[in-house]
């Protein structure tokens, strides 16, 4: 049975913020994931977890009950029956699971598109399938196959630069809010990419001191490690807030995690000093009420690519250049895998006429090449032959259809003209047998 990709999980198009922060695996947690794959029968896969999705990209003879397994795992996980989570997942199967692939790689199915940390952390996930010994070879082409378009893609189009502009007005605006970002304090309130890269250019620009935290505190934690910064629990949010002098939402929840009050509060407390608020969700993470307070500046993605002049008929030409990208990446691929798909046939039709060529030498010894060449061509040629004749011969008529695709097979494998002379052995009325009775030593079936 031939083996399929396919891809089952969620993403921020198809479950809710709090469903996908339970799924989220944190780096340590993902081998132990990758052993409940294994244990199910499935020895190809990768697991994936990002700020925008958790998902498996796997193969499998039968992709469909394979990712049944694995939403029954993913279930379990969030502590939910397997019909409560089904709803919140998503099943792609064969080319649908190939181009989403390489979709995620080329970050053209991110929440930012282009945004650069989606690469690095599919890179990652492959690393530690090989690390467990679930990178075949089908997993390991789809993938090497999926890294060559994201290059391409960053090399030949400038998605990459929206992200990139974005981040850089983000740390326009906050130096001229406060100066020298040395003396300030930044909070990150939830670990979507777009907001951890806003982060990064603040840090990288001079931002003195960085506070994360996040609805799931073990997620915060982990990443105030991994940033080397400061862990706030969700439930001290409001003593962050008064230390915070720009404040990076990005959690994504569909719900708001920033209000108006809340922030009011701290505000209070922090005797008016600004605060510049940047809403790097989508859903928006941030009450519309905040923009009304005094000292709050608050900006999203939409008001950044204007301060960046980044338009968006720009950013959509980029975005199907890398589309025009990966469409031809997923056709070579697509030709790749259909050309080894042939090899074991043509290896086994080469070794077939070599034996029969060392057959006819053992046999027929000192015959000259003119001879030894026919009764080789009459000997490959008769078991075709008879197959097209008991096809022509079907009383039901459905030979004949088979006879008839047969020969157009023939035709084109062999390049043969439309007018090839009767006689050759090709067709169903060929005078081959003729041939066959007179070579010495060879039974006619």
């Amino acid at each position: 049975m031939t083996a399929s990709y396919f891809v089952i999980g969620a993403s921020h198009r198809s479950c809710s913020g709090a469903i996908r922060d339970r799924l989220t695996t944190e780096e340590a947690e993902v081998p132990a994931m990758l052993e409940r794959l294994s244990a199910a029968g499935i020895a190809q896969a990768m697991w994936l977890s990002t700020c925008d999705r958790v998902e498996v990209q796997a193969v499998h003879e039968r992709p469909n009950e394979a990712a049944l397994a694995i939403a029954g795992i993913m279930a379990e996980r969030v502590g939910l029956i397997e019909t409560d989570l089904a709803g919140q997942l998503y099943t792609l199967t064969g080319p649908a699971a190939v181009r989403h692939v390489f979709a995620v790689a080329c970050s053209l199915d991110s929440q930012i598109v282009g945004e650069p940390h989606i690469l690095g952390q599919v890179k990652a996930a492959h690393r530690h399938a090989a690390a467990a010994g679930l990178s075949g070879p089908e997993l390991e082409g789809l993938l090497q196959a999926a890294y060559g378009a994201a290059k391409r893609v960053r090399r030949e189009t400038p998605i990459a630069e929206g992200a990139t502009s974005l981040v850089a007005a983000a740390v326009q605006v906050a130096r001229d809010l406060h100066g020298d970002l040395r003396r300030c304090t930044g909070l990150l309130m939830g670990l979507g990419d777009m907001g951890a890269l806003v982060l990064e250019g603040l840090r990288e620009a001079g931002l003195g001191r960085l506070i994360v935290a996040a609805p799931v505190d073990r997620r915060a934690e982990a990443a105030a490690r991994r940033m080397d910064s400061h862990f706030a629990p969700w439930a001290d949010l409001d003593s962050a807030l008064t230390s915070a002098d720009i404040v990076v939402t990005a959690a994504g929840l569909g719900r708001y995690i920033l209000s108006a009050p809340q922030l009011g509060a701290a505000l209070k407390r922090r005797r008016r000093r600004p605060v510049f608020v940047v809403d790097a969700a989508i859903p928006a993470d941030v009450d519309p009420d905040v923009a009304g307070l005094d000292e709050a500046f608050v900006y999203d993605l939409a008001d950044l690519e204007r301060v960046a002049l980044q338009g968006r008929v720009g950013r959509e030409a980029a975005t199907q250049a890398a589309w025009t990208i990966v469409d031809d990446a997923l056709a070579a691929f697509a030709r790749h895998r259909a050309e080894r798909a042939a090899v074991p046939a043509v290896a086994a039709l080469r070794t077939h006429f070599e034996t029969e060529r060392r057959r006819l030498l053992d046999e027929q010894r000192g015959l000259d090449a003119a001879s030894a060449t026919r009764l080789l061509v009459n000997r490959l040629l008769h078991g075709p032959s008879e197959a097209l004749r008991a096809m022509a011969a079907d009383p039901d008529g459905a030979g004949m259809a088979e006879r008839a695709a047969a020969e157009r097979l023939l035709f084109r494998l062999f390049r043969l003209a439309e007018d090839e002379p009767a006689g050759t052995g090709l067709s169903a009325g060929g005078d081959l047998d003729k041939d066959e009775r007179r070579e010495p030593g060879r039974e006619v079936q």
